[in-house]
């Protein structure tokens, strides 16, 4: 088995953060849906503004709102209007890794949603 990328949504800028919420990042449900994450699946967010590199869980977001709210502890590592890239794994046998094609979005940088 080989780790590699599975979905990426490349720079994306904070909208909020919410240090008592228990924990996770909430991406809007269309970024979501066009990169094939789900809900509870883990993400490494890197900061592109601070160097930060984290782990957490994505939740789901109110569809083409455009928001990417950091919460709980990963609050501490980014701040609202931070550029972002949030990315996921997959685990597969080396021969199938080597045919594998990543989902990787560019969202508009500004509003967080989808380019025409």
């Amino acid at each position: 088995m080989i780790e590699v990328v599975k979905s990426k949504i490349h720079r994306v800028t904070v909208t909020d953060s919410d240090l008592d919420y228990i924990g996770s990042i909430e991406i809007d449900a269309a970024l979501m849906e066009a990169c094939n994450m789900i809900e509870g699946e883990k993400v490494t967010i890197v900061n592109i503004n601070n160097g930060e590199r984290l782990e957490t869980y994505v939740i789901t977001g109110e569809r083409n709102s455009g928001v990417i709210s950091l919460n709980g502890p990963a609050a501490r590592k980014a701040m609202k209007g931070d550029i972002i890239i949030i990315i996921s794994y997959a685990s597969l046998e080396f021969e199938e890794a080597k045919s594998f094609k990543p989902w990787i979005i560019f969202p508009d940088e500004r509003t967080n949603t989808l380019k025409a």
